[in-house]
């Protein structure tokens, strides 16, 4: 069973770990290095006062499992109306369906009003998450060759959009 709520900032510290494991492990973020507790607190306040979601899931022992948000795609004013979809699960908890209910619960929260179209930008290599934002209509939009260097290779990047 999945619990899906609204993050909360007691969850900070669970959404770190999540990120900072996927900055260290995986292709998912171009990060390399680990956030601070004070950066994605900062991170988690910005996007709760501009009104962009975050959303954690929550096994059945009340442990954070996996979390998703829209952050704002350029903070160039012509863009506010744009918005960047992540989504991220702990490795432990991957393949279980959260990735697919984050993303229906984050649709969901999303203000049409707000938001007129959602980007997500994903490694070529990750095709469960490219697969699983076409699932939600997302349109695969292009690819940006080399873009990201990370692990001592060249990352490309596929860009899909959803229009609202």
């Amino acid at each position: 069973m999945i619990t899906l709520r609204p993050a909360t900032l007691a969850d900070i510290p669970a959404i770190l770990e999540i990120y900072n494991d996927a900055a260290l492990k995986t292709t998912a973020t171009a990060d390399t290095e680990p956030a601070t507790l004070a950066q994605r607190t900062e991170w988690f306040d910005f996007r709760t006062a501009n009104g962009y979601p975050i959303l954690v899931s929550l096994d059945e022992s009340e442990i954070v499992t996996g979390w998703s948000s829209l952050s704002p795609y350029h903070l160039r004013y012509g863009y506010r109306f744009t918005a960047e979809v992540s989504v991220y699960i702990a490795e432990k908890s991957r393949g279980k369906g959260i990735g697919k209910a984050l993303i229906n619960a984050l649709l969901e929260a999303t203000d049409p009003l707000k938001f007129h179209s959602l980007v997500a930008s994903i490694d070529s290599e990750n095709a469960a998450s490219i697969h699983l934002h076409k699932s939600f209509g997302f349109l695969e939009m292009g690819t940006l060759k080399e873009i990201v260097f990370k692990f001592d290779r060249w990352l490309d990047v596929v860009y899909l959009q959803k229009i609202l």
